[in-house]
């Protein structure tokens, strides 16, 4: 086995829309994923854009030494879809000779990123034109070592989907269970339990500072923070919660989150606030209760204002919810933390995935190099 050119084993593709059969319209990201497109396709003429089935490559040659990522996926779903007209279609000649996902996990090492950035013209686009890509040399093992080392890596991927899926049927019960005890429990105004909270960082003893997404989590701020005096901004205390108000921008989401870690700081325009009367209401039961896709078109479809909607404090109290007995809202808070605790292994897991490929790529080089050392010596 040797190194041999990418070009002799792939070829491209160019299946349009004509008759405007496909709808599901997809990018592709640095991650080497595919994703919903973000493009305003509005006026758009779908019937020039370009058909990817299952097992066929989508590649965008521009910006490669920009981002340093060769901005490649292998699309997987059975059904097919439709990807701009500026990508490439890419599928392999004879899968008996080069398996797609094989070819796959050679892309996914960051080596083969740097390799690509090195390679990119010096345009402004800094691309990696097709007949450049095709100049690519990888290790192309027979078809039954090929199928050895995707065995390994696709049982892996398995067992991480097949405990992803188990999350999904939690989240199925923690949901449902709030919505078996709106219609069950009388409804009471959630004013009555919360107060908003005003403490500023006057003494600067709290650094760690904060964003609020419409995931309903705390991220990490991306405003510029350069020169800028965080004493007025508002502290929120582990259990609080923050929002943002706003809503006309957001997805009709709402940015909110509670804190379940240390103390942080976000921005004083933020709206802080926390229960008041915690042997009555559970602030996880609240979050649990926040979380749903029901409460973002509630909060969406109670903004009021002209340029920008905001769902304001006035409209926060006003919001009605069950509150059970403290030994239910204890019960579905209970199942909740072991969702949490799943999910978190499960991002674990998938990251413990992510440096396989390289390392079985590493295995298949060496095992070539074993190879070509037997056969000098013969």
């Amino acid at each position: 086995m040797s190194y041999k050119r990418l070009g002799d084993y792939i070829q491209l593709v160019d299946n349009r829309n004509k008759g405007l059969k496909v709808t599901n319209l997809l990018g592709i990201n640095i991650t080497k994923n595919f994703m919903p497109s973000v493009a305003n396709v509005s006026g758009t003429d779908l019937s020039k854009y370009k058909i990817i089935q299952k097992g066929q490559f989508a590649y965008s040659a521009m910006q490669v030494g920009r981002d340093e990522t060769i901005r490649l996926a292998l699309y997987t779903n059975d059904e097919p879809a439709i990807i701009s007209p500026a990508y490439l279609v890419i599928e392999s000649k004879d899968e008996n000779e080069l398996i797609p996902e094989y070819m796959m996990m050679w892309f996914q090492r960051s080596e083969s990123d740097r390799y690509g950035w090195f390679i990119s013209d010096s345009s402004v686009r800094a691309s990696l034109d097709w007949e450049r890509f095709c100049e690519i040399e990888i290790p192309i093992p027979d078809i039954d070592e090929q199928r050895k080392y995707l065995a390994l890596y696709k049982g892996l991927l398995t067992n991480q989907k097949t405990y992803e899926n188990s999350l999904e049927d939690l989240q199925l019960i923690c949901d449902t269970y709030i919505e078996d005890l709106i219609k069950k429990e009388p409804l009471k105004r959630l004013g009555e339990y919360i107060q908003q909270s005003d403490e500023r960082n006057r003494d600067l003893q709290v650094s760690f500072l904060q964003g609020v997404s419409t995931s309903k989590v705390l991220i990490e701020t991306k405003a510029n923070t350069s020169g800028v005096n965080f004493s007025n901004y508002k502290v929120v205390r582990t259990g609080e919660f923050v929002y943002v108000a706003d809503t006309s921008r957001r997805g009709d989401k709402i940015a909110l989150a509670m804190n379940s870690a240390e103390p942080c700081i976000v921005s004083a325009i933020y709206t802080v606030f926390k229960v008041i009367k915690p042997k009555e209401l559970l602030p996880e039961y609240l979050y649990l209760y926040f979380q749903r896709t029901e409460f973002d078109r509630y909060a969406r479809f109670n903004s009021w204002g002209s340029a920008r909607e905001t769902f304001d404090w006035s409209d926060m109290c006003d919001v009605k919810l069950p509150i059970p007995s403290i030994e239910k809202q204890e019960a579905i808070v209970t199942i909740y933390h072991t969702l949490e605790t799943r999910k978190r292994i499960n991002e674990q897991l998938k990251e413990s995935i992510k440096p396989l490929c390289p390392v079985l790529m590493k295995g298949v080089v060496e095992s070539m190099e074993v190879e070509n050392l037997k056969t000098e010596a013969v």
